[in-house]
């Protein structure tokens, strides 16, 4: 086969199968720009339209995975796993999943990313942090896994960096929806963080990129076969993202709220139910646990003996945030200047959720981005986000909106009215665990 740019797009547009060295000679152009932008467009359609193989995804991913450096870690003495979201609104997980794994034996270095559209990132989130170094360089980042068992950092630009132009093209070219490439683009940063094993927690519902069950699914497939074809061990949860997954969605006050996870002040039950799911797959992963009973278990009792807060704590202190964080949470994070309650105006039932309007109503607080590169307001944000099936009076809060002036608080609670769905009965909930592949 040509590994001329232009016959491989043409073999790519005309549903023919690529093998392992065209695909590797292409995703090598990225670095060199023997590939041009548009080529790297007219491939991102074509593999849109015509879809790929199994074994083509592989290569893909293998190719992009090796278009920058690649971690090992010979100097822990603990199995090396990983968890990735697909992205959701509320959706904290990391801040209590990395500690809590690692007080039960594990090493999570969680290499996170910033926000996309309506959901939030880790990474922001992180940020809220006085102090906190969300880019460290590499020594230090190995000195705090290796101290702490975990660390959450921002992806670096020696890691997959040809996932960080050929994202940035199919983000403008209406092609990042293809699955190929969102596996492509989610396995080459993980393989490259040299796990020994990876959880994957696919989200579904209208907070979610994935929908509906059918391309959840089938995303989940995708990342665990792909995965487990290209050399690592790989689970996949697929989970419900029909309402905020915590009862708050921003930056500073999901902090707040992990802070009160860890340390047992509350606890939102559905995000409790993911946590200790996803907990259990990277324990069995990493052969720590024999069974999804037993080490649910376990990362139950890290959590509840208080050694995973003690771990969170090791790790902010190491990439420079505040030493008694968990201690005092409210002296740490910024607060917005109005904080005011949306109240439901009648009796009833919280019925359901735009759940994609919420994150989006974050975002116009100042919350999450527009454009790349945009500043993010830390402050702001929703709490008090009540869980469907919930019980309101008239004078029962939604949520509490915090805001930086009048005229972002005024467009929240009209957001906030119409994304909840209030009716006369309570509905049934979904489970939040909606399947699991691998």
């Amino acid at each position: 086969m040509s590994l001329l740019p232009q016959e491989i797009i043409r073999t790519k547009r005309d549903g023919g199968e690529l093998d392992p060295a065209a695909i590797a000679a292409f995703i090598r152009g990225f670095g060199d720009e023997s590939v041009s932008e548009g080529q790297i467009a007219a491939f991102a359609m074509a593999v849109f339209f015509k879809g790929m193989s199994r074994a083509e995804a592989v290569a893909l991913t293998v190719s992009m995975r090796d278009s920058g450096e690649v971690l090992s870690w010979p100097e822990l003495d603990r199995p090396v796993v990983d968890k990735h979201s697909t992205g959701g609104v509320g959706d904290n997980i990391s801040l209590m999943l990395a500690p809590m794994a690692a007080a039960c034996g594990l090493a999570v270095p969680m290499i996170s990313g910033r926000g996309l559209g309506h959901t939030g990132g880790t990474l922001d989130k992180m940020e809220s942090l006085p102090g906190y170094s969300a880019m460290p360089d590499s020594a230090l980042f190995r000195k705090v896994v290796a101290a702490s068992g975990c660390a959450i950092i921002g992806q670096t630009g020696n890691l997959a960096p040809a996932d960080k132009r050929f994202y940035a093209i199919r983000d403008v070219t209406a092609t990042v929806e293809s699955v190929p490439l969102i596996t492509a683009s989610i396995l080459s940063k993980k393989l490259a963080a040299g796990l020994g094993a990876l959880v994957l927690d696919v989200k579904c519902g209208n907070g979610a990129f994935m929908d509906n069950p059918e391309r959840a699914n089938e995303l989940a497939r995708s990342l665990v076969e792909v995965a487990v074809g290209a050399g690592m061990p790989t689970t996949a949860l697929v989970t419900d993202m029909n309402q905020p997954l915590a009862s708050a969605a921003g930056n500073a006050v999901e902090v707040r709220n992990a802070a009160d996870f860890l340390t047992g002040k509350a606890r939102d039950s559905r995000l409790l139910d993911v946590t200790l799911a996803l907990a259990a797959e990277m324990l069995v992963s990493g052969g720590l646990a024999g069974t999804v009973e037993d080490a649910r278990a376990r990362a139950l009792r890290a959590l509840e003996d208080g050694s995973a807060a003690e771990r969170f704590n090791s790790m902010v202190a190491g990439l420079g945030g505040p030493l008694d964080f968990l201690a005092d949470p409210d002296r740490h994070l910024e607060t917005a200047p109005i904080v005011s309650a949306c109240v439901a105006g009648r009796e009833g039932y919280v019925t359901g959720y735009d759940t994609r309007a919420i994150g989006l109503s974050v975002v116009e607080l100042g919350g999450g981005r527009t454009r790349p590169g945009d500043p993010v307001d830390h402050a702001v944000g929703l709490t008090g986000l009540l869980p469907v099936g919930t019980r309101v009076e008239k004078d029962t809060p939604l949520a509490f909106i915090h805001a930086r002036n009048d005229d972002q608080l005024a467009q929240a609670e009209r957001q906030l009215r119409a994304a909840v769905k209030l009716g006369d009965t309570a509905t049934a909930v979904s489970p939040v665990v909606m399947g699991r592949h691998g």
